[in-house]
C-alpha cells in the first residue's frame, strides 16, 4: 500500500460517533493503509451531536465558502478538520447549518428518518468531491461507506465525469447490514435529475429505499465489499450478478490482509 492514495468517505467514523460496524471499519481500514505507508484522507458529515470542542474541530477557511446547488437552492459548504489522537490521521467534516446542525445523525428521537436525508446525501456527495478538488489531491481509490455516502459514486461518474483529478480513480463501495425502514423523500429522483443526470442513471431512485441506494452505489463503482455478515438477500443476489470484483465478508480480525490484497490485486490491477 506504500504511497497509494485512498479517499475514505463515510457516514460515520470513530471516535467522533459511537462504535458501529461502519464507524469501526471507517477507522480501521484507513489506519491499516496509513500504517502500511499509504496516504489517506477521511471525509464524514459534521453531525450536530459531534462534540467540536472535545474533538478539537476547526474550520478550514480556505476550503469553506462555496455554495452547492441542491434542488435549485444555494447551500453554503463549510469544511472543518480534526486529527484522530495518536493516529496521525486527519478527518475532514462536511458541514452546513441547515443540514447538519441538529443534535442527531440520521433519525429523530423516535427513530424516524429526517425528511431531508435525501438532500443531505446529495450535499455530502458534492461537498466531498468539491473539497477534494480544492485540495488538488488525486486518489487512487475512493472507498465509500454507509448509505448517506451512496450517491458519491453516481455523482463522480456522471456529474463530475469529466473532472481530470478523478480520471484514474477506482471506486469501492462497502455494503453493510445497517439499513433503514421505508424510503427517503419520494421526490429524490427529481432532485438528482435537476443536476442534469439521465433518467436511466437514476432509475433505482424511483423508490429510494436502502437496497436501491446501495444498488446505485455499486452500479457506479469498480468493485464492492460485503462488509456486513447479514446484508439483505436482494443485495446479496444483486452483488452475485455483478461483473466486477466483490470481496466476501471478513471480520475485523481478518480484514487487513484481505483488504490489502483486494485493493492491490483486484481494484487497481
Amino acid at each position: 500500500m506504500k504511497d497509494k492514495r485512498i479517499l475514505y468517505v463515510s457516514s460515520e467514523v470513530i471516535p467522533y460517533l459511537p462504535e458501529t460496524e461502519i464507524s469501526s471499519m471507517s477507522f480501521e481500514a484507513p489506519r491499516m493503509v496509513n500504517n502500511q505507508g499509504g496516504q489517506i484522507r477521511i471525509f464524514m458529515p459534521r453531525f450536530g451531536n459531534i462534540n467540536e470542542r472535545r474533538h478539537q474541530l476547526h474550520e478550514v477557511i480556505r476550503l469553506s465558502g462555496m455554495n452547492l446547488v441542491i434542488n435549485d437552492l444555494d447551500m453554503p459548504l463549510i469544511i472543518k478538520v480534526a486529527s484522530i489522537p495518536k493516529e496521525r490521521m486527519q478527518v475532514y467534516f462536511i458541514d452546513n447549518e441547515d443540514y447538519f446542525k441538529r443534535k442527531a445523525t440520521l433519525t429523530d428521537e423516535e427513530g424516524n428518518l429526517f425528511p431531508d436525508n435525501d438532500e443531505r446525501a446529495i450535499f455530502f456527495a458534492k461537498g466531498v468531491i468539491e473539497t477534494v478538488k480544492k485540495l488538488n489531491w488525486a486518489p487512487d481509490i475512493i472507498h465509500v461507506n454507509g448509505w448517506l455516502s451512496s450517491l458519491l459514486p453516481l455523482y463522480l461518474r456522471n456529474y463530475y465525469g469529466n473532472e481530470p483529478l478523478f480520471n484514474t480513480a477506482k471506486i469501492v463501495t462497502s455494503v453493510y447490514n445497517q439499513d433503514f425502514e421505508g424510503t427517503l423523500d419520494k421526490d429524490m429522483q427529481k432532485k438528482v435529475l435537476f443536476d442534469g443526470l439521465e433518467s436511466d442513471q437514476v432509475k433505482h431512485l424511483k423508490k429510494p429505499d436502502y437496497v436501491n441506494l446501495m444498488k446505485i452505489a455499486v452500479d457506479n463503482s469498480d468493485a464492492a465489499i460485503i462488509a456486513g455478515d447479514n446484508i439483505p438477500e436482494e443485495l446479496k443476489k444483486y452483488l452475485a450478478r455483478l461483473d466486477k470484483p466483490v470481496l466476501e465478508y471478513k471480520n475485523r480480525e481478518e480484514f487487513a490482509t484481505a483488504y490489502q490484497d483486494f485493493y492491490m490485486n483486484k481494484v487497481l490491477s
